[in-house]
């Protein structure tokens, strides 16, 4: 199954390295809103845009692909862009070989589970969502659409995680706690009780420290030519 990985940056090096992995999709290329058409990132071609992918799906024989983009706001941006563009797209899910997927957890569509990932029984994990490095799920959580676990983060059993949300790097959240959808818990956080919609959060405990508007930046960016 041919598929196209969509950015190129760190974290698209990262989504690569698990697609090559699980063995079971071949990447076609790439798509790069910020680099030119034939250039090479990490051993595939940039073969356009996002707005290219209509007219690249016969050429390339590309059956399906994935958003290697970091960003849960600009993720969702794109899947918007590229669904607009053809419905019937199809969005793979990968998950690392290393990673535990314990029995009745549901995975769905274009979500990304890296290396060390433990999920634990009964979990529902959304459509798009990332699972970075050795972050853990417990038993019966809830992660909505476009939210995301950075590398560390840990969960108790019963967490309900709203949409567009980032949990960051090694936070930790206490059982059947609720985090609210467009809300980030800072790096090192303990959230020992519900985070609202819309908020930034951290500390030990955590504790909300402003209101967030939807699509706010909260991921560290260096200038560069690649999508982030």
């Amino acid at each position: 199954m041919n598929i196209v990985v969509v950015g190129s940056s760190g974290h698209a090096k990262v989504v690569i390295d698990i697609i090559e992995r699980e063995g079971q999709y071949t990447i076609a290329g790439l798509l790069d809103d910020f680099r030119p058409v034939g250039e090479e990132a990490f051993g595939y071609k940039i073969l356009g845009k996002v707005a290219d992918l209509a007219a690249l799906v016969e050429g390339y024989r590309l059956e399906g692909g994935t958003i290697a983009v970091g960003d849960n706001w600009k993720r969702a941006k794109i899947a918007q862009t590229m669904l607009l563009a053809l419905p019937g797209f199809s969005f793979i899910t990968a998950i690392h070989p290393s990673a535990q997927i314990a029995r009745g957890v549901h995975v769905g569509r274009g979500t990304v589970i890296m290396a060390g990932v433990v999920v634990n029984s009964d979990s529902q994990i959304g459509n798009f969502c990332i699972l970075n490095t050795r972050s853990s799920l417990d038993h019966d959580c809830v992660m909505e659409d476009f939210s995301s676990l950075a590398p560390g983060a840990t969960t108790g059993g019963n967490v309900h995680i709203g949409a567009f949300s980032a949990i960051s790097l090694g936070a930790n959240i206490l059982q059947g706690r609720c985090i609210g959808s467009h809300t980030v818990i800072g790096a090192g956080a303990l959230v020992v009780r519900d985070i609202p919609d819309h908020s930034l959060a951290y500390g030990v405990p955590a504790r909300v420290i402003r209101h967030r508007e939807e699509g706010e930046s909260y991921l560290e960016t260096r200038p560069s030519s690649s999508a982030k």
